[in-house]
């Protein structure tokens, strides 16, 4: 996808949407390798130089999303990295699987879950 100004309006939309029906913050969006890089070493530490291989990445520790709008061809790619990379947040204990993907699906069918709260 050509990122423009259209595109971080539309991808912020979505993530806007997807946070308050998720139960979580919105997090701060990156959309290109070169944000990734700018930010602090400490922040992205661990997926920094390897993020370009992926359709998006999920920084936990530091409420921040990497959506790479070069490797995503379409709007439904789109709209599920949005979705899984929230899927995280949302489940920070939770692995990719089976369990994981059935709540990508709830999430992209229009699913709310209550907000998240650690265990005592």
């Amino acid at each position: 996808m050509k990122h423009d100004l259209d595109l971080k309006v539309k991808i912020l939309e979505k993530v806007g949407i997807y946070s308050q029906r998720f139960g979580i913050s919105e997090p701060k969006v990156l959309l290109t390798t070169r944000e990734v890089l700018d930010m602090p070493k400490e922040v992205t530490q661990g997926r920094r130089t390897s993020a370009y291989k992926y359709l998006g990445v999920s920084y936990l520790q530091h409420n921040l999303v990497f959506v790479n709008i070069k490797k995503i061809p379409d709007d439904k790619t789109l709209e599920n990295t949005i979705v899984h990379e929230l899927i995280h947040f949302r489940f920070p204990y939770l692995s990719h699987g089976k369990r994981f993907n059935k709540l990508v699906r709830q999430g992209l069918a229009g699913k709310n879950f209550k907000p998240y709260r650690k265990r005592v």
